[in-house]
């Protein structure tokens, strides 16, 4: 769809990105999801904090933990603000993993970042 609005000269920014990487979200296709995030870049688009939250959550619906924990790394290069909805499914991709002391970090993380935690990153957690 993305290459069909490009031929169509229909300007691909972060909102048509988002959208098709919530798409990969919804479908749990995590390689696609990465992919559109790395083609962001090189189409000088710029990601945010809903691009990048959709992908780390794709990456934990596809069991991806460390897929996951890599982006965390990159958002902090990219100087794009970690949330609450972007711990969570890190926290859920590192409890599927049962990377435990790595959910726990990242618990740890949020406090000192000062981002709230919710429900879904405590359960995970414990």
């Amino acid at each position: 769809l993305l290459a069909d609005m490009a031929l169509g000269r229909v300007e691909l920014d972060t909102i048509t990105y988002s959208a098709a990487v919530s798409a990969c979200e919804n479908g749990a296709q995590w390689v696609k999801a990465c992919w559109l995030l790395a083609d962001m870049t090189l189409a000088r688009v710029e990601s945010n904090a809903i691009t990048y939250n959709a992908t780390v959550s794709a990456c934990e619906k596809g069991g991806q933990w460390a897929k996951a924990w890599g982006l965390l790394a990159d958002m902090a290069l990219g100087r794009v603000e970690l949330d609450t909805i972007t711990y969570s499914a890190a926290v859920s991709a590192c409890e599927n993993g049962a990377q435990w002391v790595k959910a726990c970090w990242l618990l740890a993380d949020m406090t000192l970042a000062r981002v709230e935690s919710n429900a879904i990153t405590y359960n995970a957690t414990v």
